[in-house]
């Protein structure tokens, strides 16, 4: 494999100024639409899913292992999705990968576990996200992919809360019972129980999501023959991501929004039994307070969008910090309408910090190797990190320690972890010899 390219971030815009002050594509709207009913569907379907597991009476720590098995996939598959995304139009990969995750949402129709089926599911995103990520780079000019990031992200987020909410609202009973009374004529779709009701809603929404997938737009991107020989992706992989790793740009980008997502998926977990032990609220009032959280997320992605530009991107990491001691005073809260204000803080600065960050590391990747390459290098870290930190978790709720407790040791790691994410992104500023964030830098 040749040396990467020598490459600033200020290059980035000099090949791009043409079409600055354009619009976004249209097809950039038709992939919005897409990613938002399909991940509605994937935050309602973890709602859902975690509803059916209180009602199976399985332990306390069954519930992390619903997202391990979500991002398992990711992290087995890194290796070949990148070379799916790159052979296909991303638009097709797409739908296909959609219809995936309606086969893991029908398994529970014939109560398959829903660690399982929520795998499942986990299989058609982890192959759906380069091909998502993928075609941003391939559509949009270098200096559009912070605000694209922006609202992408911004969406999901939104797709978050609504999903959270929807999850939230179809566990009612009181709404169980609606849908269940809900009466087809000539059709009998034998839907019996409140789980199948509202697992038949959230199909509707993936559904909606295949349909945008359709009219998504071929790029007319083409890369060279894609490897099929596992050995000789899975070696390729290997190169991406210790090219990419040893990149000074792309590790410091990499370690970032890894840590974001590991610790974002636990996170999710955690509000979860804090609103139930700290807040006394039942589980369908606890999920809601997720779409709280992602507001805040939502604030902070679409402000970094605005105000951040990809050449100060590096500049936003010292938040990731405040987050993490931020998090620590949930322990000190035990009223809604205090939680509230709290979690969109920590949200905001969530948002505001990871979306530059994933801006600069898309494109280093897209410079680095191919789009969906890079991409798959990115989902098998974060996903890795999820995995772990879900362990961690997992062991702490294990070993019986308090809520509180967790909730300290967590955000002390994340503090921890910024903070010597900072001092090697200082160090390699050294080795390039420059006080610039950016400069022209050897690898």
């Amino acid at each position: 494999m040749s040396s990467p390219p020598q490459y600033s971030l200020g290059d980035a815009f000099a090949s791009s100024e043409k079409g600055k002050h354009s619009l976004m594509k249209r097809g950039f709207y038709t992939i919005m639409a897409a990613q938002f009913f399909s991940s509605l569907a994937d935050n309602a379907l973890f709602i859902a899913a975690m509803a059916l597991l209180v009602s199976m009476a399985e332990p306390a720590w069954m519930t992390p292992l619903l997202k391990w098995s979500f991002a398992l996939s990711y992290v087995l598959l890194a290796a070949f999705v990148g070379a799916l995304a790159d052979s296909f139009p991303k638009g097709r990969v797409m739908f296909v990968t959609n219809m995936i995750k309606i086969l893991g949402c029908f398994l529970l129709f014939f109560h398959v576990h829903p660690v399982i089926a929520y795998g499942i599911v986990g299989f058609g995103a982890a192959a759906y996200s380069p091909a998502k990520y993928g075609i941003l780079t391939e559509l949009l000019p270098a200096e559009k992919l912070v605000a694209a990031n922006g609202w992408i992200e911004g969406l999901t987020v939104a797709s978050i809360i609504l999903g959270a909410i929807l999850g939230s609202k179809l566990i009612t009973p009181s709404i169980s019972l609606m849908l269940l009374a809900i009466d087809f004529p000539v059709v009998d779709f034998a839907i019996e129980t409140p789980t199948e009701a509202a697992v038949s809603v959230i199909m509707g929404c993936y559904m909606v999501a295949g349909v945008f997938n359709v009219f998504i737009p071929d790029t007319g991107a083409r890369y060279r023959h894609q490897e099929r020989n596992p050995i000789k992706l899975m070696t390729d992989f290997a190169r991406c991501s210790t090219t990419l790793w040893k990149d000074k740009l792309g590790q410091i980008s990499l370690s970032v929004t890894t840590l974001f997502w590991g610790a974002g998926a636990t996170l999710q977990l955690i509000v979860i039994e804090w609103a139930k032990q700290s807040l006394h609220l039942p589980l369908n009032k606890a999920t809601e307070l997720l779409g709280i959280f992602a507001i805040g997320i939502a604030l902070g992605a679409v402000t970094a969008a605005r105000f951040v530009p990809l050449k100060k991107s590096l500049s936003v990491m010292y938040l990731g910090i405040i987050m993490g001691l931020i998090i620590t005073s949930m322990t000190m809260v035990t009223s809604v309408w205090m939680a509230y204000p709290l979690l969109i803080l920590i949200g905001a600065l969530a948002g505001y910090f990871v979306v530059p960050m994933n801006a600069l590391l898309q494109h280093r990747g897209h410079v680095l190797m191919s789009a969906g390459h890079s991409i798959a290098v990115q989902n098998f870290n974060e996903n890795l990190s999820i995995l772990l930190v879900l362990l961690m978790y997992a062991a702490m709720v294990w070993l019986s320690f308090s809520i509180n407790t967790i909730i300290i040791i967590f955000g002390l790691f994340v503090a921890c972890i910024m903070y010597a994410v900072m001092r090697r992104h200082a160090a390699n500023q050294k080795v390039c010899d420059s006080i610039a964030l950016i400069g022209d830098c050897h690898h």
